[in-house]
């Protein structure tokens, strides 16, 4: 098991995890379709082409998808009650297909459950950047997640 329990975080810890993962054309697309999202400039390459942008944007969901995904092994793998809730989800930047997104978590709260003896309740920040170093999602994440077990 690779997440941590409670009583293992700090405020202030912070992981760079380590895997990363460059984003395919068939991602957004299967994404986009699995989740009913018919936006062209996700979809359709003539519309992107036109765009501001000039080429398919990643789908957002997706992008948030993989920045939490991408923390789970090293934080709340094994030991996650629940997720409570995601806050001040932002996206600076686009993501393009071909761009290699990494994951970093720093722990800003921590409280004791007062529901679950020995639980407690974590926010996570989640950020994930591009290959040139670029914020391109953030977002606090709260969970509830186990205290040890001795």
């Amino acid at each position: 098991m690779a997440g941590r329990f409670f009583d293992q975080w700090r405020i202030g810890d912070r992981i760079a995890h380590d895997i990363r993962r460059t984003v395919t054309e068939t991602d957004n697309l299967l994404f986009s379709t699995m989740t009913h999202n018919p936006q062209p400039l996700h979809l359709d390459a003539e519309a992107a082409k036109a765009s501001e942008f000039g080429q398919i944007l990643v789908n957002g969901t997706f992008t948030f998808a993989l920045m939490v995904g991408l923390s789970v092994g090293d934080t709340t793998l094994g030991t996650l009650i629940a997720n409570l809730g995601y806050d001040k989800l932002v996206m600076p930047r686009p993501v393009f297909i071909g761009d290699t997104l990494r994951a970093e978590t720093e722990v800003t709260a921590l409280k004791p459950s007062q529901s679950r003896p020995g639980a407690g309740i974590v926010t996570f920040t989640h950020r994930l950047l591009n290959q040139r170093d670029e914020i391109v999602c953030e977002c606090l994440r709260t969970v509830l997640i186990q205290g040890s077990p001795d």
